[in-house]
């Protein structure tokens, strides 16, 4: 198990990473502005399920498979661009009624919830991330190195749940009270659209 002169240095480190402008809190941002902060946190429930999967992931050693193999890289960094473009779309075609009737719909939280786990698998660069970061707060004189894994991992969804609940939050309250207009809401649909393609190029051109 890891002790405490590891885990507050690497919680406080998630917590800024987390609050860092990212393609998870952007995604965030937008969806809680466009469907409301409960909407926003089932996004971010579902953000947090991925990367449970990717904290599995690197301490099973497939992420290093991930970053030796090139085809399997693109593959998924294709799928996570495709994924975007398509929420772009989506938003930028969305009318004001449409936003309102899915924010009714007792299964968009459901829906919203596997667009985030499908968001963050997607994106091959958190695997690697993870790679890279969490070995960095690992000793192997203080037991096994993927139970030490799997700690620090759920440390920091922990974090990552607190600041993107946060954000769902504040987004959300301040989507919610602009989509009373048609013309606000319009405008957040844009600006949501036009996030997802800056989102998929930023994928698109990210290197192995």
């Amino acid at each position: 198990m890891i002790g405490i002169e590891t885990a507050i240095p690497f919680f406080i480190a998630s917590i800024l990473l987390g609050m860092a402008p990212g393609p998870d809190n952007l995604f965030v941002l937008t969806q809680s502005s466009i469907y409301g902060p409960k909407a926003g946190f089932f996004v971010v429930l579902g953000l947090c399920t991925g990367l449970l999967l990717h904290t599995g992931a690197v301490a099973l050693g497939i992420a290093a498979l991930l970053k030796s193999s090139a085809y399997a890289f693109t593959t998924l960094k294709l799928l996570g661009v495709l994924y975007l473009l398509w929420l772009a779309r989506l938003a930028f075609r969305a009318t004001r009624q449409e936003v309102i009737s899915e924010r009714a719909n007792r299964r968009s939280g459901w829906q919203l919830y596997r667009r985030g786990i499908f968001m963050n698998l997607t994106n091959p660069k958190v695997s690697l991330f993870f790679l890279a970061f969490l070995p960095q707060f690992v000793n192997p004189e203080a037991g096994m190195v993927a139970l030490q894994m799997i700690s620090l991992g759920g440390l920091f969804i922990f974090a990552t749940l607190l600041v993107f609940g946060s954000i769902s939050l504040i987004a959300g309250s301040l989507g919610k009270r602009l989509g009373q207009s048609e013309r606000a809401q319009k405008i957040l649909n844009r600006i949501a659209g036009t996030l997802f393609v800056l989102l998929a190029l930023r994928l698109a051109v990210a290197d192995h």
